[in-house]
């Protein structure tokens, strides 16, 4: 993968990984009690314990959990190309604005070393950006307001993935982690 820093890179808020691997296996009605009842993880806004991750620093956690808490400052626009994708994405609030800008330059960094966070909400759409990186043409730029990245492959499948990816982040950005377990519910067919 080739990667183009003006800063900043492409915006990679995680979800759904070998946690969800052991959903599979469970119910609805048991998957809702683990994240819900007695010691589950749940939408516990003050720890978002889901965030964490078997290969993850406490401070990519904190990341994710400061985007997550409040993500109603956060816009993003998404254009599909036919080769990949350009987003923007920006923050009113100068402490996710940072958090976001760390975020994407770190997991840029993440995906060229094919160094998966494996978070526990991990979606498994990234999968393919960590087994194939080395396909991956990434340009970055951050400008006063905004992070602009444009991610590009020849590989149909990584261009598919993007497609599917930049929604499922877009999801994140407009509804949090509601976005989050309506997704993990849909692939668990509940």
């Amino acid at each position: 993968m080739k990667a183009v820093f003006g800063f900043g890179a492409v915006v990679a808020v995680a979800f759904v990984g070998w946690q969800f691997a052991s959903a599979q296996m469970m119910g609805h009605d048991q998957m809702h009690a683990r994240m819900h009842g007695p010691g589950g993880m749940g939408h516990d806004e003050t720890t978002m314990p889901g965030l964490r991750g078997l290969n993850a620093s406490p401070e990519e956690s904190e990341e994710l959990a400061v985007m997550f808490r409040d993500f109603q400052s956060i816009t993003r626009t998404v254009e599909n190309l036919p080769n990949g994708i350009r987003t923007v994405t920006s923050s009113t609030n100068p402490d996710v604005m940072a958090a976001l800008v760390s975020h994407v330059v770190g997991m840029i960094d993440r995906v060229e070393a094919k160094d998966d966070p494996q978070i526990m909400i991990q979606s498994p759409t990234l999968d393919i950006f960590f087994e194939r990186a080395e396909r991956l043409e990434t340009t970055v730029d951050v400008t006063d307001d905004a992070i602009v990245v444009l991610q590009t492959s020849t590989d149909p499948q990584l261009v598919e993935a993007m497609h599917k990816y930049a929604a499922e982040v877009s999801a994140m950005a407009l509804r949090g982690m509601d976005a989050v377990h309506d997704m993990m519910m849909q692939r668990m067919g509940g």
